[in-house]
């Protein structure tokens, strides 16, 4: 374990190592690129001082008017000719020229490259060792060259006359001494620049190394690869939708399921409010509210739900989780037609049991002729015909059963429910299910608002017209109507003047997906073709496919 540690270290302290390495390398090679080009300008700025002193040494009328004499110097030295250079004037402006400039050596020699200058009385008459065809030739020349002083940077220039004859050369030395000692200063003021670079270095480093440990979560490398594919495996592999989002709200992932059911590209770095989701998704997620809500979006209905993602106490985004419900709402619309059927049959039977008992009544007391009457009744005007008037403009006798179970639920309400004037359906139900699902919804709705209604009057008129294979379908109601404080909200998504019921997802999603403004939404019947939802037709005042001609 403890060769494991020092193997998979944590990222920041990967980064901060690899950043001091980083800084080093780079302090070091700066150092040497700097000490390389510091000695080159030494080198030069001190050739270019012996080029200058030696240039005013061989253009000074002393030199070029007496050099010119001592072209026949004897090869060595003879002693009256050594006091006469000690004491000419070539030797006193040289002498004058080496102790003002502090240059080691101002050298003064004739074209055979006897001295006739020079800083010592032992070298004068002596010749002077080293090449000099360049400058005997008229050109200048600058070079670090071994002399009896030790290593000298020097300067080598001619003395001509006006027509380029060369009458001798002057050679000034410089020691380098003095440039190894300026070297010197100059690499230490260096290398205390690059201490502190390398601490400012350092430093940065260690503060990158904080803030990596701290976007990272104090994770190794290992981990964050962990992470991230136990995230593609689960979040892709599950059958709810994901979207997350950090905490300035830009997406930081999204699964297929979610792109799916949110209708919503996959692309990350987006903020929210721009991904294309709905008002009510969007408000949802930004509250992270986990409680399950209902959402209609595009041809669905889903159920979202929305927590903040927290990390040892900090606040790390928002995740937004989404099933699909549309399926389940699909088979909850159906259950809910079956046992409002179920409510019809039962109410058949107890208005059958009911006329059966007179009817067992009248025979047993001996009257044959009201019960042979009764009974004539019966068969002419149908089994709830009496119940419901204008119900026989209804041929179907599924919805004719359903609209007189749902006049005897209203009665027990104490609504009254009436078949309109201009009712008239000819043909067979094609989807009975689906049609007496939006009838029944519009009608309970109709029977809660007259009900609660403060009007004398409590009724509600359902007019079904057929047109073709349409069935066209218009629910009345004496209740109060909308508040006008509620007009503007009437359609909006999650907005309901219903008592909270305990479903999941709450209420206010059925007057949003059945919007005149709103594309109808679809889903699938027990045959599995996709149809127009019942409701949205209903509410516009249409039902389609509802009912088809006999035959």
């Amino acid at each position: 374990m403890a060769a494991k540690g020092r193997i998979d270290l944590r990222l920041g302290t990967q980064v901060l190592l690899v950043q001091l390495v980083i800084v080093t390398l780079a302090l070091i090679v700066a150092f040497a690129l700097f000490a390389a080009y510091n000695r080159h300008r030494l080198n030069v700025q001190y050739g270019i001082h012996a080029m200058d002193i030696a240039r005013v040494v061989a253009s000074a009328p002393t030199v070029l008017n007496n050099i010119s004499q001592y072209d026949a110097a004897p090869p060595t030295p003879i002693p009256g000719f050594v006091d006469e250079l000690a004491t000419g004037p070539i030797q006193s402006i040289a002498s004058r020229v080496q102790q003002r400039t502090h240059v080691l050596f101002v050298v003064v020699a004739n074209t055979h490259s006897i001295r006739l200058a020079a800083p010592e009385r032992d070298m004068l008459g002596h010749q002077v060792p080293g090449d000099f065809t360049q400058a005997l030739a008229g050109h200048e020349q600058t070079a670090q060259e071994p002399t009896v002083f030790g290593v000298v940077i020097v300067a080598k220039v001619p003395v001509q006359q006006p027509d380029g004859r060369v009458l001798g050369i002057v050679s000034v030395g410089i020691s380098t001494k003095a440039f190894d000692d300026e070297f010197s200063t100059n690499l230490r003021v260096l290398a205390v620049m690059g201490g502190v670079l390398l601490l400012i270095g350092v430093a940065g480093s260690v503060v990158l190394a904080r803030r990596w440990r701290g976007l990272t979560l104090g994770l190794r490398p290992a981990e964050i690869i962990e992470l991230v594919r136990t995230q593609a495996a689960v979040l892709q592999g599950i059958g709810e939708g994901v979207l997350a989002a950090d905490t300035s709200w830009n997406t930081t992932f999204v699964n297929d399921e979610a792109c799916r059911l949110l209708e919503i590209s996959n692309k990350i770095g987006c903020h929210v409010d721009e991904i294309g989701l709905t008002p009510r998704v969007l408000d949802v997620f930004k509250a992270a509210n986990s409680a399950p809500t209902l959402a209609n979006v595009g041809e669905r209905i889903v159920v979202v739900s929305a927590r903040p993602v927290l990390r040892e106490g900090r606040e790390l985004g928002t995740v937004l989780v989404v099933r699909d419900r549309t399926d389940v709402e699909s088979l909850t619309r159906q259950l809910d037609a079956v046992q409002l059927m179920s409510t019809v049959l039962r109410a058949q039977r107890h208005e059958f049991a009911n006329r059966l008992h007179l009817l067992n009544g009248l025979l047993h007391g001996g009257h044959i002729d009201e019960g042979l009457q009764y009974l004539e009744e019966l068969l002419g005007s149908g089994p709830l015909g009496s119940a419901l008037p204008g119900i026989d403009s209804i041929r179907d006798a599924y919805l004719q059963a359903f609209l007189a179970a749902k006049a005897a639920a209203a009665r027990e309400a104490g609504v009254t429910l009436k078949i309109g004037e201009n009712t008239w359906v000819s043909g067979r139900l094609v989807l009975p299910v689906d049609v007496t699902t939006v009838v029944g919804n519009l009608l309970d709705n109709a029977i809660d608002a007259a009900r609660l209604s403060d009007s004398a009057t409590r009724e509600v008129e359902v007019e079904l017209l057929q047109d073709g294979s349409t069935l066209h379908v218009t629910v009345v109601d004496s209740g109060d109507g909308v508040a006008p404080e509620f007009v503007d909200d009437l359609f909006t998504e999650g907005r309901t003047t219903k008592p909270e019921s305990g479903i999941p997802g709450g209420r206010g999603i059925g007057l949003r997906v059945v919007a005149p403004d709103q594309p109808l939404p679809r889903w699938r019947s027990l045959a599995g073709q996709p149809r127009q939802d019942g409701v949205a037709a209903a509410r516009r005042g249409v039902h389609r496919p509802a009912a088809g001609r006999d035959g």
